[in-house]
Formats: structure tokens, sequence, C-alpha cells
């Protein structure tokens, strides 16, 4: 890779030229990093919720044209000036939120909502010159999330990319970089149900089932599972979800049927839909005096929900999460050792498979809500 530091690459990627079009493989023009950025090679990327929203662009505005992917692993083929941690050959996952190690959030123990490298949707440039990496006859085609993946080589801020161990396939550990890291953290790093106890999952998409591994992981003995799609029941079984609960089924509130199910409530509760209405649910189905909730989805920007304060005095907990609370670079090494030991199962997650030239089908089956993840091989 050495006789490409310090030139422009040029190299496939999949360009999103406005909203809900098929995206155009195009040949793009990849500048060298800057400085605290790095350029990589992806070598497996993945499709997520995320990006089908951004690139629908129906409830907010997108930039466009820009080059979408969040969840993906990848080699580092060049580094910038000020890059100490990482060298060319070191093998990454890229994170659509960072971990700067400086700020206020970094240091604290608490928090992993770095107050440089949050999440930003809207910014489609690098932070180091406000300009893009990614051009087209010298034009510039915006990032997404600071990430990019959907590209065979990609420049992103070092603090987004988190060095793992080069022994793990990245066709499988690349998932790690989003939504099962989400769901799973959730779990395990704020509902932190004990062994023996009952869990409830609202949303048994992949970060539903993220959050439900979690559980299975840390031993509880009942993960009910609520979604109104029934065909996902069956599936859920592999990520240790015992019951199921679709609230079409019953005429009484969701929250309802689950506290007599439990005898009371579940001592823990995950909700990964964003829709609000399964908030309020997952909130008033946990067990008053030690009941904890956790909020994973994303509502809409408008949303607002209502529950009693009565709920709260009788000693319910609600808590909200971002990225499972992992700090990217910090922690996501460990979570791939979890994979590596066998003790988390990725391969049950990911149900389709497509070359980087059919990268629109991974965007159909999404649509049509078939599988969980689709791994999208960049090269072959």
């Amino acid at each position: 890779m050495s006789s490409t530091v310090g030139q422009v690459i040029k190299c496939k990627a999949a360009v999103a030229w406005e909203s809900g079009k098929p995206l155009v493989i195009e040949e793009v023009e990849v500048a060298p990093p800057q400085k605290m950025e790095v350029r990589l090679k992806i070598l497996f990327t993945s499709l997520c919720h995320t990006d089908v929203f951004f690139w629908e662009a129906k409830a907010q505005d997108s930039v466009f044209p820009r080059i979408f992917g969040h969840e993906a692993a990848g080699i580092v083929e060049s580094v910038g000036e000020g890059v100490t941690e990482l060298a060319p050959g070191d093998h990454v996952l890229p994170v659509f939120t960072g971990e700067c190690k400086e700020c206020a959030h970094c240091k604290s123990e608490e928090s992993n909502m770095c107050s440089l490298l949050r999440i930003n949707t809207d910014r489609g440039v690098m932070l180091n010159d406000g300009q893009t990496r990614f051009s087209i006859n010298g034009k510039p085609i915006y990032h997404f999330v600071g990430t990019s993946t959907f590209s065979e080589y990609t420049v992103v801020h070092v603090g987004c990319l988190a060095k793992i161990n080069p022994l793990a396939p990245l066709d499988k550990v690349c998932i790690l970089s989003c939504g099962i890291t989400t769901g799973l953290g959730a779990t395990l790093n704020v509902a932190k149900p004990t062994k023996g106890s009952s869990v409830a999952i609202f949303g048994l998409g992949a970060v539903g089932l993220g959050a439900a591994e979690g559980a299975r992981l840390a031993g509880a003995s009942r993960i009910i599972g609520v979604d109104f799609n029934s065909s996902r029941f069956e599936g859920a079984k592999k990520f240790g979800v015992t019951e199921f609960v679709n609230p079409k089924d019953y005429k009484k509130p969701v929250q309802e049927v689950i506290v007599e199910m439990t005898d009371g409530g579940v001592d823990r509760s995950v909700e990964c839909t964003g829709n609000t209405n399964a908030m309020i649910s997952a909130f008033e189905c946990v067990h008053d005096g030690w009941g904890v909730a956790v909020l994973v989805g994303v509502p809409h920007k408008d949303a607002e929900f209502k529950t009693h304060p009565m709920n709260f005095l009788n000693e319910r907990t609600l808590k909200g999460t971002f990225f499972g609370n992992y700090k990217p670079r910090s922690d996501l090494p460990s979570v791939v050792e979890m994979y590596m030991k066998k003790e988390l199962e990725l391969e049950k997650f990911i149900t389709h498979e497509v070359p980087f030239s059919e990268i629109n089908k991974a965007f159909e089956l999404m649509l049509k809500g078939e599988g969980l993840r689709c791994i999208i091989r960049m090269e072959g």
C-alpha cells in the first residue's frame, strides 16, 4: 500500500446523487489524510437503517451528492500528521461517533458522548479544514457521519477508529461498529440485568436482537420480545428470546399485558423502536421498587411523551443511552474479543451478503424489512 501514501487514490464508491434514488458506482478521487486523519481501505461494510433514513431524506434535509455507509471494517492505508496510535496495516472499525480522549465527556467514566466527535448527521465535511476528501472531476462529494464506508477507500478522523485484533474476521466484526453494539451495550452497560432476572425487549430488529443477546449473556431467565411483526418471533429465539407479545393481539395496553405476565412487571426493559408509545410501554412495564427501562430508539424530532410522575416515585428508573454507552476506541476492541472468545455470536445477525456492485440490493432488502444485516463485500 506504501506507493499510495501521500497520493490521491482513485477508487470505486457508491454515490447517492439525490434522495431516494439508487446509488451509482462511480470512480472517485480520495485525497490523502490531513492532520489527525486516517485513510483506510474498506473490506466489508453493512447497511444500517440510519443510512436508509438519511438517503430517503423524508424527515430531514440531507446533503447530496454523498457517500453513505458507517458499519464497516477495514485496514489502515496511511495516516495524517499527528496520528501516533495507528499505523498502515492496522485493522480498524470506523465508528459514526468518536472519542477524542481529551474533552470532559471522554475523561468521564460515565459518558461516551465526545464533545468533538459526537455524531453529526448534517456535517458532510472533515473537521480539520471544512473540506471533503472525496471528489469527482474536482467537484466535492460529501461525507456521512464521518465514515462514508460505501467506498473502497475513505478518510476518517483518528478518534472515530477502533483498533482491533488483526485475527478477527472483518466480514463478521464489521457489524459491531453500530447497531448490534448499541443494543448489546444498552442491556449490558445500562440496564444491567442480573442472572435469573426478566427483561422485555421492544422492537426485534437488529438493535433489539443485540439487546436480547445482551440479556442472554447476562443470564436473564425470561426475555420477552415485543413487536408488531409476528414473523420476527421465530428467528428471535436464536437470540435468547423466550416469550413473545404482539400488542395487536390485545385490547389493553401492552404494558398491562407484561405486568400480568410477570407478576408486577419485568426487572428491566430495553426500547429499540424510537416510537413514543413503545417508550411509555417500556417504562410502565417495569416492576416498581427496582425496575429500570432503557431507551435506545431515536424518536421523531418533534416527539414527546407523557407518563404519570407516580411511576417514578414508585421507584422505577428511566434511562437513555447512546451507542450502548461504549467509548469507541477504548471499549469496542473488548466487544470484538467477546466474539473471538465465542461468548457473543455474530453469525446469526448476518442474513444476506452481496458484492459491492449490487449494493442497491441491500437497500431493497432493508426497505422490504427482510433479514437483519446484509454484508457488502467491497471486492468481487
